[in-house]
């Protein structure tokens, strides 16, 4: 099948000297290069979250100030000392 594709410059030029090097027509080293990059096995997609996770939503009687906020790192403190305290308990018995 015919058909008409815009190759940059370089790339043509580089194609072409490998045909010649290779002592192959060129349509058959760009068919070639075609079927070596569709060979290629498809990048990994990002998965699809087949189950999220609800995390309680906790309601207070009222908003807390800004000395009781926990910042995402600080919740990560408190979650991993938790957890160091339990395996601590854990080995002790």
């Amino acid at each position: 099948m015919k058909t008409t594709l815009d190759i940059p410059d370089d790339l043509l030029h580089t194609m072409k000297r490998q045909a010649m090097r290779e002592g192959r027509r060129f349509q058959d080293v760009v068919a070639e290069i075609f079927r070596r990059s569709l060979a290629q096995p498809e990048p990994v997609a990002i998965q699809t979250i087949r189950h999220r996770v609800k995390l309680p939503l906790i309601q207070c009687q009222h908003p807390a100030t800004p000395a009781m906020e926990l910042t995402a790192n600080q919740v990560a403190e408190v979650l991993l000392k938790q957890e160091v305290d339990g395996l601590h308990e854990a080995t002790r018995r």
